[in-house]
């Protein structure tokens, strides 16, 4: 799909991956609305890029379906979804304090996993309707996974579990969606310099670059925004997760 002149949606688009691709996005020549719970971090990267900020909870039926109907006023439907909203608190299983709270669970799995699915399929019904494209293609979903997905490490069960999920979500939708040419794929990054990492201290930064084969430094967003539009460009990629990591295999700590 050429990206010009198209309907994008990013969910966590006010920073990091999400921020990163919307910019791309638009840099393309498409259409975008940042969905992002934080409205004043989307409104930033939005006035950057002369796209739409609109305020999104992606675990929430109602938040992202009002989202969606407020992006599709102003740009029409949208043939692009890039989910990149996403949470990451580390809590071991059982710990100091006893058991996880089953809250803290429960939370990262709304936002990660069901947030996913809650926006895909939205995404999906309106590019349903869509007139096709080239190859009778009507839209791309690219998710966010995470290498979390097949190496958890210690404190990361929850993270992980939802990320698994995310990666066991891909194929099932591919095949689903496909009879309306809608492609689905998910990308699982490594370690990217995204705001958690770059509130750490430069030499822990340092230190996890160190442990990526090659090339031996954490990832940049706009690597992960390159993926995002080689994917919506290729249209034989579907139903497919992709690793972007440098080779890295996650240390059990």
């Amino acid at each position: 799909m050429d990206v010009n002149g198209h309907a994008a949606l990013v969910t966590g688009g006010g920073s990091g991956l999400g921020a990163a691709t919307a910019e791309e996005l638009a840099k393309a020549g498409a259409k975008v609305a940042l969905l992002d719970v934080n409205l004043d971090a989307a409104r930033g990267v939005a006035d950057r890029i002369g796209g739409l900020a609109v305020k999104c909870d992606v675990a929430d039926a109602d938040s992202g379906a009002a989202a969606v109907a407020q992006a599709r006023e102003r740009h029409g439907a949208a043939r692009i979804l890039v989910n990149c909203a996403g949470i990451g608190p580390a809590k071991r299983i059982v710990g100091r304090d006893g058991p996880m709270p089953l809250g803290d669970y429960d939370r990262v799995i709304r936002v990660n996993l069901i947030g996913t699915f809650n926006m895909m399929r939205l995404a999906a019904a309106d590019m349903a309707k869509l007139e096709p494209l080239a190859d009778n293609e009507r839209g791309v979903i690219v998710s966010t996974a995470s290498v979390a997905a097949y190496e958890g490490q210690i404190g990361q069960a929850a993270y992980a579990s939802s990320k698994g999920g995310v990666v066991g979500l891909t194929l099932p939708a591919a095949r689903e969606l496909a009879q309306f040419g809608i492609r689905i794929m998910t990308i699982a990054p490594g370690l990217f310099l995204t705001p958690l990492l770059r509130s750490l201290p430069e030499d822990v930064q340092a230190s996890l670059g160190a442990a990526v084969p090659f090339p031996r430094r954490l990832g940049d967003a706009r690597e992960y925004a390159d993926m995002v539009l080689h994917i919506v460009r290729s249209a034989y990629l579907n139903g497919e997760v992709i690793r972007l990591d440098g080779a890295l295999r996650m240390a059990p700590r």
